[in-house]
């Protein structure tokens, strides 16, 4: 899955806002460098406030750093575009959208035709599990149905790289672990290119071929550490793998080390 021409690159990303009690610059990010190949999927993790979100709205063209660069093939960011696929923690569909209508509203605003755009949602509502849902609103979905609409919709648009922000965190734990083993086998099979920010060092090493903590605050990186495990990945496999649970023990020591700030990991 690894590859080895670089898609994204951010460097030396620094970002401060005004405190709303003091009015002073806050530093939230400091000299953030981190790289994503092709194919590749890279998890940053870090303690609460050590700005992975602002990192991840930074290349997403959300919001704009202080100072540094972030490219996406070799094209500087500096505002939203197709290249670059956003699932957020919150599922965002349209309520008043079927989900076939969800899917192909990126579609839509490419201007791809109503009978090809909608053989391309078809394909990709098939792919994340929810054939037989495309005319169900969000509101007869359950959290992890939605969610999967949500990864659906911006795979349909074949962006560059696909951010995603905490997507699992609002499902139940045994929905989690399926959505995780969905998403790697949907990875594998879409050759996708992947930057996902979680709080949880185990679903950041089950999902990735690399994982990027940083510290705060400011936040900082302080290891970038590559996850050899075989793939496909599976819990029930996973879970007794000393491997595993070796690097989760090490990015756990990283986090509650002296060089992870003063905020506990949640």
């Amino acid at each position: 899955m690894n590859g080895t021409t670089e898609i994204l690159s951010a460097r030396r990303i620094c970002k401060s806002h005004p405190d709303p009690n003091t009015g002073y610059d806050v530093e939230a990010l400091h000299e953030v460098s981190v790289t994503v190949n092709h194919h590749e999927f890279v998890s940053v993790i870090g303690p609460s406030g050590c700005g992975k979100s602002t990192l991840l709205r930074i290349v997403a063209g959300l919001d704009q750093p202080s100072s540094g660069e972030i490219n996406v093939a070799g094209r500087r960011v500096t505002r939203p575009g197709a290249d670059r696929g956003m699932v957020f923690q919150e599922y965002a569909l349209f309520p008043w959208k079927t989900t076939q209508a969800n899917v192909e509203f990126g579609l839509l605003l490419k201007g791809i035709k109503k009978d090809e755009r909608a053989k391309i949602a078809r394909r990709f509502i098939e792919l994340v599990g929810l054939k037989g849902s495309e005319q169900k609103y969000p509101h007869h979905l359950s959290g992890g149905m939605r969610q999967r609409a949500a990864v659906a919709r911006a795979l349909a648009n074949n962006p560059k790289i696909l951010l995603m922000d905490e997507p699992f965190a609002a499902v139940d734990a045994m929905t989690r672990q399926r959505l995780q083993e969905e998403l790697t086998a949907i990875s594998a099979v879409e050759r996708t290119t992947v930057l996902f920010v979680t709080h949880a060092i185990e679903e950041a090493v089950f999902l990735s071929d690399r994982v990027v903590v940083l510290a705060g605050r400011p936040g900082r990186v302080i290891t970038d550490m590559k996850i050899e495990l075989d793939r496909p990945r599976r819990w029930d496999q996973l879970a007794r793998d000393p491997r595993f649970n070796g690097y989760c023990e090490t990015l756990t020591g990283l986090l509650h080390g002296k060089d992870a700030g003063a905020e506990a990991v949640t």
